[in-house]
């Protein structure tokens, strides 16, 4: 009988090697278009902030073009919120989560606060509804020096010049069923190593940093989200995702060390949000607006 966790590619025990990888990107289909998606909603934007590119990804014949939407009145003196999304390219919610903040809601913050927002952090990702790049690396493990990842590097030479005068960095994600199915049996094939299964949390929970845990940044956003969708309670285990709960809907992770998004701006309020799309209690529209809900909430509570 086969192995129900044993991934298609590879072979129990051995990492992956150039055929491996070769396979795996054959079975990537794109799914839905960057440019129709996110280009084109940046571009209705350009009246009310500026939209400027800061780089590209580059794999076989693609190209594409990354951009960042900036406050268009920058002032010296407010407080800057750095909002990043689709940094994993299949967690929709954070694309249009960040691009509906901008069209609905950054005006009434004008003069209260400057935001930085990168709203598709891994364009060849999104389309391809995955979350690694195209080489088979996970751009939120790949925030450090010398990344592997194009697309983490990129974002680091953006907000490089603006580390530490962030107030509060937003990094909108989402914890999916196919974690388990899919991505997480193929992170144990791609480094010859058993997969042991876990169990995905029923809702949106929060990941503060262990290195600067700011419980009230993160109660203001649970409070705030709570109205919108529910909040993932705590595993038999008292945890989520294998780290122990802190608070209601909160765990931490050591943000740097992991060479997470979350950890490139030194802003000092930081976190990352996840929903979960597959909840039977949650709609589309509703992981929408509970990642909306979650960056009003953070640029409130520095402004």
């Amino acid at each position: 009988m086969r192995n129900p966790h044993f991934y298609p590619i590879g072979t129990p025990g051995q990492a992956w090697g150039a055929a491996e990888l070769a396979q795996w990107r054959a079975r990537q289909v794109r799914q839905r278009s960057y440019a129709i998606d996110v280009l084109t909603a940046m571009e209705r934007l350009r009246e009310r902030f500026d939209v400027t590119a800061y780089g590209e990804v580059a794999y076989a014949d693609e190209r594409f073009p990354l951009f960042a939407i900036r406050s268009r009145n920058w002032q010296g003196g407010l407080p800057n919120v750095l909002v990043t999304g689709g940094v994993h390219g299949y967690e929709t919610s954070g694309v249009h989560g960040a691009l509906r903040f901008l069209d609905a809601h950054a005006a009434g913050y004008a003069g209260r606060v400057n935001l930085l927002v990168v709203p598709c952090v891994s364009p060849w990702a999104y389309e391809r509804i995955q979350r690694w790049n195209f080489d088979a690396i996970d751009p939120n493990r790949s925030f450090r020096a010398d990344s592997p990842a194009q697309e983490s590097a990129a974002l680091m030479r953006l907000v490089e010049p603006l580390r530490g005068q962030f107030a509060a960095h937003i990094d909108l994600h989402e914890t999916t069923d196919t974690d388990e199915s899919e991505y997480r049996p193929a992170v144990a094939a791609r480094d010859g190593k058993p997969f042991e299964p876990a169990t995905i949390p029923d809702g949106f929970y929060l990941v503060d940093d262990t290195a600067n845990p700011q419980p009230a940044f993160q109660q203001a956003i649970i409070e705030a989200v709570e109205r919108v969708t529910h909040i993932a309670p705590a595993d038999v285990h008292g945890g989520i995702i294998g780290s122990p709960l802190v608070a209601h809907g909160v765990i931490h992770y050591a943000m740097k060390a992991l060479g997470l998004c979350a950890g490139i701006s030194d802003a000092r309020y930081t976190t990352t949000t996840e929903v979960y799309p597959d909840s039977p209690r949650a709609t589309p529209e509703q992981c929408i607006a509970a990642q909306v809900a979650a960056v009003c909430a953070g640029v409130e509570f520095v402004s």
